[in-house]
């Protein structure tokens, strides 16, 4: 047997998230790969905040569990997070968040992980794709129409709901974690669908997740940011 559990994180005051392995009981956790620069992540205006410096190197920001992987994607729902960025990126800046498995400064050498993605030349127009990863199925960089920029906008991954035809000598149909959806805020407060010609299969993986938020970029002078309002988990908690 099961319940439906709802954990929602809100990022008030001044904090600082510790860095990993600080000996305390909190989930968040924070990286930073900067060696000469400053960059910061500290809660500011309601949201926790990812701030690159302006020093020419580069630099690697993330908010996460610290590779504690406590979501399990068998009883994981959904993940909705409210995101925000600065107004002007440029190529060179990538935004990942979503859920992953342990972290890696390369986006895409972690080995599982559902994710929205602004990257590359297409982080001058802020514009957004999606991405999972299974150990086995991939899908990379799959376009969804929308765009990430200075107004906040929830964006949800659901592992619970989705429902992928096949043919019917396989069955007739395969859901949940082999069918992931995305949905992003369409800027009037309504979750939109996002890249549903797609499916996107984690079903050969078995393990655990964990919250994920990075923004980082090459050698450049860019200080560009990217802000965190909330974050709401919902999973079955078995008992």
């Amino acid at each position: 047997m099961s319940e439906v559990v709802q954990h929602d994180f809100k990022f008030f005051g001044n904090e600082t998230p510790p860095v990993v392995g600080s000996p305390d009981g909190l989930f968040w956790r924070s990286k930073d790969t900067s060696v000469t620069g400053s960059p910061t992540i500290v809660g500011a205006g309601g949201s926790m905040v990812l701030t690159l410096d302006a020093e020419v190197e580069a630099e690697n920001l993330c908010l996460y569990f610290g590779d504690i992987l406590s979501l399990d994607i068998d009883n994981l729902k959904s993940i909705e997070m409210w995101v925000q960025c600065s107004a002007t990126l440029i190529a060179g800046v990538d935004i990942a968040f979503g859920v992953a498995s342990e972290r890696n400064d390369a986006i895409d050498t972690i080995a599982e992980q559902a994710l929205f993605r602004v990257i590359g030349a297409g982080a001058a127009a802020g514009a957004v794709t999606v991405e999972t990863d299974d150990g086995t199925n991939n899908n990379d960089d799959i376009a969804t129409g929308q765009t990430l920029a200075a107004s906040i906008k929830r964006c949800m991954i659901e592992f619970d709901t989705g429902v992928a035809t096949q043919d019917v000598r396989d069955g007739g149909g395969v859901g949940g974690k082999a069918d992931v959806l995305f949905s992003m805020d369409n800027g009037s407060g309504l979750l939109q669908p996002v890249a549903r010609n797609t499916r996107f299969d984690m079903s050969n993986y078995s393990g655990g997740l964990q919250p994920y938020l990075q923004i980082q970029k090459t050698a450049s002078a860019s200080a560009a940011s990217v802000s965190l309002k909330r974050v709401r988990v919902t999973e079955k908690f078995p008992f």
